[in-house]
Order: structure tokens, then C-alpha cells, then sequence
């Protein structure tokens, strides 16, 4: 937590995919402590490749169903298509 508040929390973003992907997280972390989102933050990146909208896009229920069983990520269903759904938004 020491590393991520000193090199990371609030410093600018002006990458889109990193901003992206620093939303998306916020988003899993809603009623959880950030901890824990920091400790699966790399898996997270594998899962939903890199953040990268424009794949996230493409997801289908076949890759819901995957991401659902991985116990790398929070496995919520509504959080789970809220990033697809901002995905496909973009």
C-alpha cells in the first residue's frame, strides 16, 4: 500500500488504456477495500487484457463464463459486464 500510495495515487494519467484501466478497477472495488484489488491488480491486467477497450468490446457470455470462474479477480457478475458494457461505450 506504501508503494502504491507513494508512486501511483494522484498522479496524473494520460494514457487512455491506463486510465481505462484505473476506472475499471475502481469500479471492481466498490464495497471492498482497495487491498485487495491491489493485490489481484496483475491478474486483472492478464484477465481483461491489459484493459484494452477495443478487445474488452468483443467479449462474449463464453468469456463472461471464463472471467467468472477465475479466482484471480472479484468473480461479480454485475461488475464483470459493467466493464464490458464501458468497453463497449468507448
Amino acid at each position: 500500500m506504501i508503494a502504491y500510495h507513494d508512486r501511483e495515487w494522484g498522479v496524473p494519467v494520460h494514457d487512455d488504456t491506463q486510465l481505462f484501466g484505473k476506472l475499471i478497477l475502481d469500479g471492481f472495488q466498490a464495497g471492498l477495500s482497495w487491498a485487495i484489488i491491489l493485490r489481484k491488480r496483475d491478474h486483472f491486467l492478464a484477465a481483461f487484457d491489459g484493459f484494452d477497450p477495443e478487445r474488452m468490446a468483443r467479449y462474449t457470455k463464453r468469456r463472461v463464463a471464463r472471467l467468472l470462474k477465475d479466482p484471480g479477480i472479484v468473480r461479480n457478475r454485475q461488475k464483470v459486464e459493467a466493464a464490458i458494457a464501458s468497453a463497449r461505450t468507448l
